[in-house]
C-alpha cells in the first residue's frame, strides 16, 4: 500500500506570495526614490536657473525699476545698458583680456597635460608613479597657500602684473588636475592601435598627435570645459598677481570694480549687463559641449 504525500495550499502560494510582497515593496521604494531624486533635481534648478534669468531680465530695466519693482520683468528693453558696461565700464576691454588670457592658457594646459598624462599612461619607468603622484599631490593645495611664493616668483622672473605671467600661472594652477584626469583617461584607450602604429615605422610622436590624442578628444572637450570655467572665474590669482596696469585686468576684477563704482553711482542696470556678459559666454560654450562633456566623462569612468 503506498501513500501520496499531496501538497499543502499553503506550501503552494508562499513563495508566489512572497515574490509579489517583495516586487512591490521594491517598486514602489523605487518610486520614491525616483520622485525624490526628481523634487531634489527641480529645486536644484530652481536655485541655479532663477538667479541667472533674473541678472539677465535685470540688465534690460532701469535702475529705478530694479531697485522698485526687482521681480518684474522689464517693460521696455533698455540695451544702453550694456553699451555704458561695455564700453564706459571697460567690459570689453576686460572681455577681450580674458578671452586671450584662457584661450592661450587653455590650450598650454592641455597640451603639457595630455602629454604627461599619456606618457605616465603608456610607459613603465623608474620614478612614473612618483611623477604621478606630484601631480596628484597638486591638487591638495589651496590657491590662498601658494600666493606669496607665486607673488615673489613671477616678480623676480619679470612677469609679475603681466598677462603672459597670469597664463604661465593658469597653465601651473590647472595641470594637477587635467594630468590626472587625462591619465585614466589614456589607460582606458586600447593599446593596439599604438603598437600597430609603431610597428608600421610611426614614431612616438606622430603616434601620439596623430593617433592617441584624436581618440582621447572626448577627454580632451570634458577636461577643457572645466579649465575654461575654472580659469573664466578666476579671481583670488589675478588680483593678487595682476595689480598692474587697469588695461591688463580681466573680468573678474573689472566686474568687481564695477560692483564698487555702481554702488555709489546707483547704476544697477550697467551692473548687471556686466555680470551677463560675464556669464553668457561661459553657458553658451557649455550648452555647445554638453554631450561631449557627458561622453568624455562617462568613457574616463569605464575601463
Amino acid at each position: 500500500m503506498t501513500t501520496e504525500t499531496l501538497p499543502v495550499d499553503g506550501e503552494q502560494t508562499t513563495a508566489p506570495a512572497t515574490s509579489a510582497a517583495r516586487w512591490k515593496w521594491r517598486s514602489s521604494e523605487g518610486g520614491v526614490l525616483n520622485a525624490f531624486s526628481h523634487v531634489f533635481l527641480l529645486v536644484w534648478a530652481l536655485m541655479v536657473g532663477v538667479p541667472l534669468l533674473w541678472a539677465l531680465w535685470s540688465s534690460f530695466k532701469t535702475s529705478g525699476d530694479i531697485l522698485t519693482h526687482p521681480w518684474a520683468l522689464p517693460g521696455e528693453l533698455h540695451f544702453e545698458n550694456w553699451s555704458r558696461a561695455w564700453s564706459k565700464a571697460n567690459i570689453g576691454q576686460y572681455f577681450i583680456n580674458t578671452a586671450f588670457v584662457v584661450g592661450l592658457s587653455t590650450a598650454g594646459t592641455m597640451l603639457l597635460g595630455s602629454m604627461a598624462a599619456y606618457v605616465l599612461a603608456r610607459f613603465e619607468f623608474p620614478g612614473n608613479r612618483f611623477i604621478y603622484f606630484l601631480f596628484v599631490g597638486g591638487m591638495a593645495f589651496p590657491v590662498v597657500m601658494v600666493l606669496v611664493p607665486l607673488f615673489f616668483v613671477t616678480k623676480n622672473l619679470g612677469i609679475l602684473n603681466t598677462l603672459p605671467g597670469l597664463i604661465l600661472i593658469y597653465i601651473a594652477y590647472s595641470l594637477p588636475f587635467t594630468v590626472f584626469f587625462m591619465t585614466a583617461f589614456f589607460r582606458t584607450l586600447p593599446t593596439t592601435v599604438a603598437e600597430a602604429a609603431l610597428i608600421d615605422g610611426a614614431s612616438h610622436t606622430r603616434t601620439f598627435f596623430q593617433i592617441m590624442l584624436p581618440m582621447a578628444k572626448p577627454g580632451i572637450i570634458s577636461i577643457g570645459i572645466f579649465n575654461v570655467l575654472g580659469q573664466w572665474n578666476q579671481y583670488l590669482l589675478p588680483l593678487v598677481l595682476n595689480q598692474g596696469d587697469t588695461k591688463n585686468w580681466v573680468l573678474t576684477q573689472g566686474l568687481a570694480d564695477l560692483a564698487v563704482q555702481q554702488g555709489y553711482q546707483g547704476d544697477w542696470g550697467a551692473l548687471f549687463a556686466g555680470l551677463s556678459i560675464a556669464m553668457l559666454p561661459v553657458l553658451a560654450v557649455y550648452i555647445v559641449f554638453q554631450k561631449q562633456v557627458q561622453a568624455g566623462l562617462t568613457a574616463g569612468a569605464l575601463k
